[in-house]
C-alpha cells in the first residue's frame, strides 16, 4: 500500500535557477520511481522542464536510473549538466 509522503529533493546550478530555491519537497505516494520524480517536478516547474532531460538523478548521494525505487527517508538530487575547460 502506498502513502502519501514529502520527498525531498535538492536543486544545483541551473535546477536552482529555474525554480527559485535549492530544496523543495514534492508530496508523492511513496515508494516511487525516479521517473516518476521527475515527472512530478516537470509538472510542479515548468521552467525546469527543458532541464530534466539532460540531467542526473541522485539518490542518497548515488547516481540512479530511472528505474530506482525511491522512498519517503530518501535525499534526492538533481545534478545538471556541466562543462568546463
Amino acid at each position: 500500500m502506498s502513502a502519501l509522503s514529502g520527498v525531498t529533493v535538492l536543486l544545483f546550478g541551473p535546477a536552482r535557477e529555474a525554480v527559485g530555491c535549492s530544496r523543495t519537497v514534492m508530496e508523492l505516494s511513496t515508494p516511487v520511481t525516479a521517473a516518476q520524480v521527475v515527472d512530478a517536478l516537470s509538472a510542479a516547474y515548468p521552467n525546469l522542464a527543458p532541464l530534466l532531460g539532460r540531467s542526473r538523478l541522485v539518490v542518497n548521494q548515488r547516481y540512479v536510473d530511472s528505474d530506482a525505487s525511491i522512498g519517503p527517508e530518501d535525499e534526492v538530487a538533481i545534478i545538471p549538466p556541466v562543462s568546463g575547460g
